[in-house]
């Protein structure tokens, strides 16, 4: 038996490709991750902030359930008020909300990937 079925039917795996790069990422089980998944598959012009994530507003407002994670994670997939989407290369301490989206399973190579400037990320269904 498959020990991962029950966290099939919760949680969605979606396609992130960064210059021919790559990535699988695993919505959770939200009201929120599941609009931005209705929304597949989308390529976005992600702008660098803080040097610690990609941000894309989008023209569409989703649910938004801010909570305080404190520390983000390299690889966390968040939405940002309630149409910013944000992908963290970086893990640090916050003071601000988000509403989590997701994870990237293997980020370990994925702030040398995005580097330093805009890029364009594609998400999609897996």
């Amino acid at each position: 038996e498959d020990k991962n079925m029950n966290n099939k039917n919760n949680s969605k795996s979606i396609k992130i490709t960064v210059k021919n790069q790559v990535f699988e990422a695993e919505l959770n089980n939200s009201e929120t991750a599941q609009e931005f998944y209705e929304m597949l598959p989308m390529e976005l012009d992600m702008e660098d902030v803080n040097r610690n994530e990609k941000f894309f507003r989008l023209s569409k407002k989703l649910t938004q359930k801010d909570i305080n994670p404190d520390i983000i994670n390299n690889g966390d997939i968040m939405l940002y008020g309630s149409n910013g989407i944000v992908v963290f290369y970086e893990t640090f301490s916050t003071v601000y909300s988000y509403t989590p989206l997701g994870k990237i399973k293997n980020p370990d190579s994925l702030k040398r990937i995005l580097g330093s400037g805009n890029v364009k990320i594609r998400f999609e269904n897996w």
